[in-house]
């Protein structure tokens, strides 16, 4: 195993995404993505997450196994990365053949390891559409944005595991005390849409991809606000 970054670096282990795609996808919230980019560390607090499983119809794995695919189906902790709309997206394998999780949006981190140069490069990495600087609270909103701004493509590191010199999962030691649990997005009719395996941290709702108590939305009919130790809502279990 290689040696950690630095001496407090906590970089996730195999065992962590060896776990159920539901629990995975609510333990990951929270964590920091860290990826070398040149002489800095980009990194990004995980704030909204979303489960796949190979039995239902929204997964890429519920296609078959290909050769493009098989991240899903080795071990949990291998990196699963593809095309979504022209954007690279990250997935990370969990427990059981053909289960992930999609890491969906996050915000942008700093501390002595990835201090304002790391921050700097991220917005170079991922300017709006008129070449300007995006503004930091939607620099990581949407998986293709949390990709760019991190600089993870696809051809580096699909099908990889993680490597603590260059990229890896790191464990700040936070744990969000409400969570809210919803449907995905972007699933299509017919395709297992209702299922609710979406989790994002309460506390940074409105920065995720889209906030699921934005106005109009009802909490008990829209979506669930779990505490932390509570278990997954019912109606989401894969039983």
């Amino acid at each position: 195993m290689l040696s950690p970054p630095w001496p407090d670096a906590r970089p996730l282990p195999d065992s962590f995404f060896d776990r159920d795609a539901q629990v995975l996808a609510r333990e990951l919230l929270g964590k920091v993505i860290r990826h070398r980019q040149g002489p800095y560390w980009l990194a990004a607090r995980i704030i909204e997450t979303e489960a796949y499983y190979c039995a239902e119809k929204g997964s890429h794995a519920s296609l078959g196994y290909t050769e493009k695919r098989k991240a899903l189906f080795l071990g949990g902790g291998h990196i699963y990365m593809y095309y979504a709309r022209g954007g690279d997206s990250l997935n990370f394998s969990a427990q059981g053949p053909g289960n992930a999780v999609l890491i969906k949006s996050a915000y942008p981190w700093s501390d002595r390891h990835s201090d304002a140069n790391s921050l700097a490069q991220m917005l170079l990495n991922n300017p709006d559409a008129s070449g300007r600087p995006r503004a930091e609270t939607r620099l990581c909103a949407g998986q293709t944005l949390l990709c760019r701004a991190l600089g993870l493509k696809v051809p580096h590191w699909d099908a990889r595991r993680f490597d603590p010199q260059a990229l890896f999962v790191d464990d700040v030691g936070i744990i969000p005390k409400h969570i809210i649990q919803t449907t995905r997005l972007g699933i299509p009719a017919g395709r297992d849409e209702h299922l609710p395996y979406r989790f994002v941290d309460a506390d940074f709702a409105r920065y995720c991809t889209r906030n699921p108590q934005r106005r109009g939305q009802v909490e008990g009919r829209d979506y669930f606000l779990l505490t932390q130790g509570t278990p997954t809502w019912a109606n989401g279990s894969t039983a």
